[in-house]
């Protein structure tokens, strides 16, 4: 069991939520998911990222029973944000177990560091630096600004 996030972390995971929220608006197609929502991956494990996007492909042979549970599939899309507590080198492997279950693309925020370490299947670890966060694939049209986010961290 994981304690719960603090106020910075807390405050992060609204505002990214927010603003994953809003694109999905822009189209209603798939579902967003926030932190309190585990998946059963495919090599058995069950992890819970602080945002996530499934598409419609995905969601189709879904009924409600099964998505009222845990739903047994992989995100194609999570967002995990790093908090004061965690390990880095954890989270990267974390990271690592959401490509390799199916995920398309994950990002892993660092508020602390200002970055963003961004996981594509079949694609090198890149560090996005820069304000405006553009998607692509799953969430093609989708942009986070980090302003935002990282405001979320000051007093």
């Amino acid at each position: 069991m994981n304690p719960p996030a603090g106020g910075f972390t807390g405050d992060g995971n609204s505002e990214i939520n927010h603003q994953l929220r809003g694109w999905w608006e822009m189209h209603l197609q798939g579902r967003v998911f926030d932190s309190n929502t585990g998946f059963y991956l495919p090599d058995s494990s069950m992890l819970s990222p602080d945002a996530a996007y499934v598409s419609p492909q995905q969601l189709s042979g879904l009924s409600k029973t099964q998505l009222s549970g845990i739903p047994r599939l992989c995100p194609d899309f999570i967002i995990e944000l790093l908090s004061v507590s965690d390990s880095h080198s954890h989270a990267l492997e974390k990271m690592d177990s959401w490509i390799a279950n199916g995920a398309q693309l994950a990002w892993l925020i660092d508020p602390y560091g200002k970055r963003v370490f961004i996981h594509q299947q079949g694609a090198e670890v890149s560090i996005f630096t820069g304000r405006y966060l553009r998607g692509s694939g799953p969430i093609d049209g989708f942009t986070l600004d980090l302003d935002k986010v990282w405001r979320c961290y000051e007093i």
